[in-house]
């Protein structure tokens, strides 16, 4: 089973050359106004659409890739600083309610992209119905938070 990922770019050259430095591979099929890299793990079909524009990236947030390790981060992180793309990395960082490490880097579109580790699943207490009212402001704003800009970089 392989995820398919289709991006709209309008800067369609510079948008290559970016998924071939983050991704580490060329792509399998390349024709004028389409490119499509093929990841084996994790198993990922990745095709850039030359587009005239995006008004904006819509409904979608970022995209990642879930590594095994820390380790894992930090080497994607010094393979992407060496290849010259702008890194922000987080540590121990509490996003979505697990605690993770993580890498991002931005394609010349504007989609946002991270490689990451879970190092704990769950880090906020489950609610129950008694206390569900008491802590919905709680769990409000740790939902908040999920997104913000300390734990999906913007």
């Amino acid at each position: 089973m392989k995820v398919h990922v289709a991006l709209n770019t309008p800067r369609f050259d510079e948008s290559v050359r970016f998924y071939r430095t983050f991704l580490g591979l060329e792509p399998v099929k390349l024709k004028p106004g389409y490119a499509k890299f093929d990841v084996a793990e994790p198993g990922l079909n990745l095709t850039l659409n030359a587009s005239n524009g995006i008004d904006s990236p819509g409904a979608l947030n970022h995209l990642g890739i879930q590594v095994q390790s820390t380790e894992a981060v930090r080497a994607a992180a010094e393979r992407l600083q060496s290849e010259g793309l702008a890194t922000f990395e987080e540590e121990n960082v509490d996003c979505c309610y697990a605690l993770q490490d993580k890498v991002w880097v931005t394609d010349p579109n504007g989609y946002k992209w991270e490689v990451f580790v879970v190092k704990v699943g769950d880090t906020q207490p489950q609610l129950t119905a008694a206390s569900s009212t008491a802590a919905s402001s709680t769990a409000a704003s740790s939902t908040d938070a999920c997104c913000s800009s300390t734990c999906c970089h913007d």
